[in-house]
């Protein structure tokens, strides 16, 4: 059956009224109608409705007619939404929904038969690559592609593989790339025309904010905003010049090492810093130079990644919490340091900078005053000389403040539209944020019992702070508990502290220390089995708990003194309530999880969420709430919410947007408007002076390579010879090597990769020639593991001419020494990190005299090795690559799930010889890990069964 070209669709998704449209605003629907006639990459800013322009294009194309369109590259929580919207759209009968094949359970024949049924459907890419490259899809019956995250596609990507394949075979279907990530596209030489150039299309689309068509969809009904600049606290702006400082700094040590020939180091500055790709950047710039640059370079990259951190927790832990991850930092480095025997010089150097010190004594203060006990106290009892402050953080009053004003505004002027609910929406980052907010707002108006009052003094009708026994708009119920817990915390690292150093004695001294470490971690308040710090602790029976503390250490406070810090520890010890109380994070019992299950009036409800991105525009409409609270500024929400309210006449939305005034957060925030319009603004100017590219036509595209192998020039008994062969060169491939990126470049040199399920090697380029690859982390894994010599065993017994791939990334170094801290062996004595491989690859070339070893710089010199290799040799023969390991008897076509076969390869004591055996003759992996020794023994042999029954059964 011919394909359905874009053409025959034109007039059909646009006008007819079995196609339910719903793009309320008009820059949607006029980028709805451009896209149905032509094909185009459309640029879209990010929050202006990307995935409801796609969800609407692929149902149109699915109550056409019979399409067979292909959504790719597509996240799974994508495919949801899109499903699901496709769902509610609805449509005519013939509308099939979109059908998702993401897992490899579905058989070959299985998806055969889908393709063949056409619709709309999201495919992984290593299985449309597959399927596209065996024909188990009809290519001619493909009506089109559509690519989400095009900024992702590169030129060695599995998605171009995709296109290259896809264009090669269909000439008349359509390709349709849509990205909302613009910054993606302005980085590097020509980047757009390089991206249409994977993508094989001619037209960008742009649509930033300040398009036209954009900014009058969105002005005419605009939302209530108010902002609210909140300041930080002093002891929190005095934190955040410190770690700033120290970025400046570690900076400034950075340029001083690095190599000013080969790195462009212009942008590395603070501000350059702050944003949230400035690591993968830097990383990306040293890569080349990893090997030649000095331990410290390295220690300070880093640090800077930490320190990056670092402001972002200032702004978003408490202050407890904030203290405590300093207090791991300091642990972390001190144990390291102590276990290399280095001392101070192995170190973050930032650690001996004043403004470090300024970190640490600022976010103690901001936590407590006083000391501790040297085994950090307990968890259950406050030290005497602690004297606890518990700041807060600024925007939590705020917040408060903020729901207070929206409950007297729903009393005073009641909802008089029926578009929206009475739905407070408060957006966070992230949901760690989202867990201590809800924690927050639910103990924010709890009482405050002291001796005297007790219980007497309800909270009064403003919820106003009161000073007896009272009700307050403070966390100080929270805080109390986030103090405990960091109590507890301590007293867990300094006994691990002392058992880690009591072992290093003992190592030193005669070896009995791991013994005596083993025997103090397993006892009963070891640290392992406690519940973590920020989780409340259920007691059971009664709730009381000792409220004495033994006498420390140091001076003695004053009477008056003494008096103040016993109420404040009285203050601070767990009350009855709290004791009581139900736990409100940890998750409850499944038995009894029919009790909590209930269905919330959206009136008066409160939603504590964290930015999800395109889920969010799903979330306003579910939602319709009458408040948002923006409690962390986001770009890409701000559009949402413009979205949103423009698309509905009848609905009324007042947000308040909340940030930290002189902040890093409203410096970020700045910037990334910032980079987003300065990346449009050069993807625009490119875009007017690029050339046409006409060897991207689909009509008109000539495959070069194919002229090339049908008229060859072959020199025979001295004279020219014109041979016509149009059979490209073949290599045999793994389908697990359509992870990387040589099938794509192998099939780009012009040698057509053949995948199939290979028992041995993953490469067979002749008859004779058999070829395992190896990147760098998999070939330390294989060592460690043993998997390896496994493999040498069985390509050396099967082919004449093994070997083993070794193959760096383009842009790293073409050295073993970066990867020095990589091979984390058990041994003691062995040599550590790059001389350690070096070593294992002698013994492995010992072992195998007949093992060749090849050393490749990138992907792409490998597909120059490969085409070396085979050049006057036959091809090989699929068939018999197939069968080449198995069994005798053993069916090459069964088939087995490939995820859970790959989980039972990397199991101790399972090898490829040994694999087939165990799917065999046991169903699954559950089924496996509930064996007995002696049963796995049966089919794998003792020394095996004793590795794979301890990979199942050791405790942690």
């Amino acid at each position: 059956m011919a394909s359905t070209t874009t053409s025959a669709l034109e007039p059909a998704p646009a006008s007819s009224p079995a196609v339910k449209i719903s793009l309320p605003l008009p820059y949607q629907q006029e980028l709805f109608t451009s896209l149905l006639t032509s094909d185009a990459l459309l640029i879209l800013a990010r929050g202006l409705g990307l995935l409801r322009i796609v969800t609407n294009l692929l149902h149109a194309y699915d109550v056409a007619g019979e399409n067979l369109v292909l959504l790719v590259n597509a996240s799974e929580d994508e495919t949801d939404w899109v499903g699901e919207a496709m769902a509610e759209t609805g449509g005519v009968g013939c509308a099939k929904g979109l059908r998702v094949i993401n897992t490899e359970a579905m058989g070959v024949a299985g998806r055969r038969k889908t393709y063949e049924r056409g619709g709309v459907m999201a495919v992984t890419s290593r299985i449309l690559v597959v399927d596209l490259l065996t024909d188990n899809i009809p290519s001619d019956r493909i009506t089109g592609v559509v690519v989400l995250h095009a900024d992702r596609v590169t030129a060695t990507s599995l998605e171009a593989f995709i296109l290259r394949v896809y264009r090669r075979k269909n000439k008349s279907g359509f390709i349709k790339a849509f990205s909302d990530n613009p910054s993606g596209f302005a980085s590097g030489f020509s980047p757009l025309s390089t991206m249409l150039k994977n993508l094989h299309l001619r037209t960008p689309t742009l649509y930033p904010r300040f398009h036209v068509a954009v900014a009058e969809s969105l002005e005419s009904k605009t939302a209530e905003v108010i902002e609210l600049d909140v300041p930080l606290s002093p002891a929190m702006l005095d934190i955040q010049n410190a770690i700033l400082q120290c970025i400046e700094s570690s900076l400034s040590e950075l340029r001083k090492g690095g190599n000013s020939r080969e790195i462009d180091m212009e942008d590395w500055n603070v501000e350059a810093a702050l944003h949230r790709a400035f690591d993968v950047t830097l990383r990306r710039q040293l890569d080349p130079v990893w090997h030649r640059v000095s331990w410290k370079t390295r220690q300070i990259v880093g640090d800077l990644k930490e320190l990056r951190d670092m402001l972002s927790y200032l702004v978003t832990y408490d202050a407890v919490s904030f203290h405590q991850y300093l207090e791991g930092i300091l642990a972390t480095q001190s144990s390291g340091a102590t276990s290399m025997g280095m001392g101070r010089m192995n170190q973050s150097p930032w650690l001996y900078l004043d403004a470090a010190q300024t970190i640490f004594e600022t976010a103690k203060r901001r936590a407590y005053v006083g000391t501790l006990p040297k085994n950090g106290g307990s968890g259950a009892t406050i030290p005497a000389t602690l004297h606890p402050v518990l700041e807060e953080l600024p925007k939590w009053a705020t917040l408060s403040g903020i729901l207070d004003e929206i409950e007297r505004e729903a009393v005073m002027n009641p909802q008089l539209d029926h578009g929206t609910n009475g739905t407070v929406l408060v957006m966070c980052s992230d949901a760690k944020e989202c867990r201590q907010l809800r924690e927050y707002l639910q103990t924010v108006n709890r009482p405050v019992e002291d001796e005297e009052d007790g219980e007497d003094d309800a909270e009064d009708d403003d919820g106003e702070e009161k000073e007896g026994g009272r009700v307050t708009h403070s966390a100080n119920y929270m805080m109390r508990r986030r103090l405990r817990g960091y109590l507890a915390w301590k007293q867990d690292l300094s006994k691990f502290k002392a058992a880690y150093n009591e072992m290093n004695r003992g190592t030193g001294g005669g070896g009995t220390g791991g013994a005596q470490m083993q025997k103090r971690m397993q006892e009963p308040q070891s640290f392992r089995g406690r519940a973590p710090a920020n989780k409340r602790r259920r007691m059971r029976g009664s709730g009381n708990v000792g409220s004495s503390s033994k006498a420390t250490a140091g001076a003695q406070p004053s009477d008056e003194q003494a008096v103040n810090v016993a109420a404040l520890w009285q203050s601070l010890q767990p009350t009855e309530e709290e004791a009581a109380a139900k736990q409100e994070i940890a998750v409850d019992p499944l038995e009894h999880m029919e009790d909590f299950y209930e269905l919330f009036e959206l009136k008066n409800l409160v939603v504590v969420h964290p930015f999800s991105g395109d889920m969010d525009d799903r979330l306003l409409e579910e939602l319709r709430p009458r408040w948002i609270v923006m409690y962390n500024p986001d770009t890409a929400f701000v559009r949402r919410v413009e979205v949103y309210r423009s698309s509905h006449n009848d609905r009324q939305v007042k947000v308040y947007f909340l940030y930290y005034g002189d902040s890093v957060e409203e410096q970020r925030f700045l910037s990334a408007v910032r980079r987003e319009k300065d990346a449009f603004s050069k993807l625009i100017k490119e875009k007017g002076s690029m050339a046409v590219t006409l060897t991207t036509d689909a009509h008109t595209d000539i495959d070069q390579a194919e002229l090339l192998r049908t008229i060859t020039n072959t020199r025979l008994g001295g004279g020219g010879k014109l041979s016509a062969t149009a059979e490209p060169p073949r290599v045999i491939v793994d389908i697990r090597e359509f992870r990387s990126s040589l099938p794509s470049l192998l099939d780009a040199r012009g040698t057509s990769p053949v995948p199939v399920t290979l028992t041995v090697g993953d490469y067979i380029l002749t008859p004779t020639i058999c070829v395992e690859r190896k990147s760098i982390k998999d070939l330390i894994a294989s060592f460690r593991n043993g998997r390896l010599y496994t493999q040498c065993e069985a390509m050396s017994a099967s082919y004449a001419q093994p070997m083993v791939l070794i193959e760096f990334e383009k842009d790293q170094s073409f050295s073993l020494e970066p990867f020095a801290g990589a091979d984390t062996s058990s041994s003691s004595t062995a040599a550590p990190g790059g001389d350690d491989i070096q070593a294992k690859l002698v013994l492995l070339t010992i072992a195998f005299p007949r093992m060749s070893f090849i050393w490749s710089s990138s992907p792409h010199q490998t597909a120059e090795i490969f085409a070396e290799l085979k050049s006057g040799h036959p091809e090989p023969d699929v068939d018999a690559a197939v069968v080449v390991g198995l069994e005798a008897g053993e069916d090459p076509n069964s088939s087995y799930n490939n995820a859970p076969q790959e989980m039972l390869r990397v199991i101790p004591g399972i090898s490829g010889k040994n694999a087939r055996l165990v799917m065999q003759d046991v169903e699954n992996l559950t089924e496996l890990s509930n064996m007995d020794e002696a049963d796995i023994a049966k089919l794998v042999g003792k020394e095996a069964a004793k590795k794979v029954w301890r990979f199942f059964n050791k405790t942690f």
